[in-house]
């Protein structure tokens, strides 16, 4: 007999794309909550829900211990996004929850996303097009010769993930030299290798943060791998805020440390601290790397695909690592 999707309860909390949640509707039983909370579950949504569908990120709400307990027939969490630090993943693996994201569909977009910050801080374009409109041009003459080119520089990826392998491969294609730091070296990679991440800002002027975010990489940019990186330096986060000392940044800005910095996440979203809006030397930009209508339904699509694979074949599409070994019931 074929099961019934539309007779299982997934629970949407707070705010998530709407293409996911019209399939969610259309395939399951579509129950909400306002936002990640374990005192809004109700006796009923305890008793019901078998899956959550829920984008952690947005508004620093958490998927923790608390509220997987207050959900205990919950099998599976699908994360909206492929950093998965808003759900405890190691307390859902060792509690028989799986845990997924949407890895792969999005790699393309940040990649480009990434490059086209770094150009954007390098050249001062977003400065430029400013000079223009603001009427500078005719007034005044030529915007400015931008101090920092790309031309010469050597670039330190700090996560050599899917991302920053498709990161490494166009900046291959602009003729800069590539480096990395993971925790371990990646087999079979031409890219020069550093243990250590104040190893990698030393050797470079340009470091890439893709990095998760997390305990282990919590503040893991600060004022010394800043110090490290160089006058001449930039950096370029686009993986987590967290990873990023921002105290630290703004003042390695603000004193000459660092040249420059170019932005997609910050530590509070979506407040950013005034004195990197303040910096004439940062470009900021509200967290868009994947943020396109084609790779952002694809991220909907695949959070959607995990959840029907899940109770049809008993399996999940893209797990994340700390769930693996996690059998369907």
């Amino acid at each position: 007999m074929t099961l019934d999707l539309r007779s299982i309860s997934i629970l949407v909390p707070g705010k998530l794309h709407e293409h996911a949640v019209s399939r969610i509707g259309k395939t399951f039983n579509l129950v909400a909550i306002d936002r990640i909370d374990p005192a809004l579950v109700t006796a009923d949504l305890r008793d019901t829900v078998r899956g959550i569908a829920a984008s952690p990120a947005i508004g620093g709400s958490f998927v923790g211990p608390d509220f997987l307990r207050a959900l205990p027939n919950a099998e599976i969490v699908a994360n909206f996004g492929v950093g998965y630090d808003g759900v405890d993943a190691a307390y859902a693996g060792a509690h028989s929850v799986m845990v997924t994201n949407t890895p792969d569909v999005l790699t393309e977009e940040v990649a480009d996303t990434t490059l086209a910050l770094l150009l954007a801080t390098l050249r001062e374009l977003p400065r430029a097009e400013r000079w223009l409109r603001d009427g500078n041009w005719v007034r005044k003459g030529n915007y400015r010769l931008s101090p920092l080119t790309l031309r010469g520089r050597s670039v330190g990826i700090f996560g050599l993930g899917r991302i920053g392998f498709a990161v490494a491969r166009r900046l291959e294609a602009f003729g800069v030299s590539v480096s990395y730091h993971n925790r371990r070296r990646v087999e079979g990679v031409a890219y020069a290798y550093h243990p250590t991440l104040k190893g990698l800002a030393e050797a470079v002027d340009t470091l890439i943060c893709i990095a998760p975010g997390g305990a282990a990489t919590l503040k893991a940019i600060n004022a010394q791998i800043l110090s490290a990186l160089g006058p001449e330096g930039v950096l370029v986060n686009i993986g987590r805020g967290s990873a990023v000392d921002e105290d630290a940044l703004a003042a390695a800005l603000a004193n000459g440390t660092i040249a420059a910095a170019g932005l997609d996440v910050f530590a509070d979203e979506p407040n950013v601290p005034q004195a990197l809006l303040d910096a004439p030397n940062t470009v900021l930009l509200p967290h868009i790397g994947s943020a396109s209508v084609h790779t952002r339904r694809a991220m909907a699509d695949l959070c959607v695909d995990n959840l029907v694979s899940w109770f049809s074949q008993g399996r999940a599409l893209t797990p994340v690592p700390e769930t693996v070994h996690v059998k369907a019931k």
